[in-house]
């Protein structure tokens, strides 16, 4: 896992050159699990975890902008959030990314930040 550091509401996840063209990244944030992706030198970030059930996305595989979960193999677009295939179908929640030099930053809104712990679905 990456580790981060505060500017205001954006938080410095990872540097351009942590993640591979056409790979995710899991991160850490106040306890919280997030997934930074690279297509082709465009970052995404969304939750960490499946929605379908408790997996954690950056042991999937992403392929044409989709990451599959490796759990039970649910589809999300990666820019989008939305859920493509069986057995998800509750879409990822997304964050702005900006990109400052090398630096990722990931947004997240007051309520988001003070989240310190994500429980499984359906729990």
């Amino acid at each position: 896992m990456a580790t981060e550091t505060t500017t205001k509401d954006w938080r410095k996840v990872a540097t351009t050159d942590a993640i591979d063209d056409d790979d995710v990244l899991g991160v850490e944030i106040d306890g919280a699990r997030y997934a930074l992706y690279n297509l082709d030198g465009n970052f995404y970030a969304t939750d960490g975890i499946c929605t379908h059930e408790y997996a954690c996305l950056d042991d999937g595989l992403v392929i044409d902008g989709v990451i599959e979960c490796p759990l039970h193999q649910g589809r999300f677009d990666v820019r989008s959030g939305k859920a493509k295939s069986a057995p998800a179908s509750v879409d990822l929640k997304t964050y702005p990314v900006k990109v400052e030099g090398t630096d990722v930053f990931i947004r997240l809104d007051a309520s988001e930040a003070a989240k310190t712990v994500r429980s499984a679905p359906g729990s």
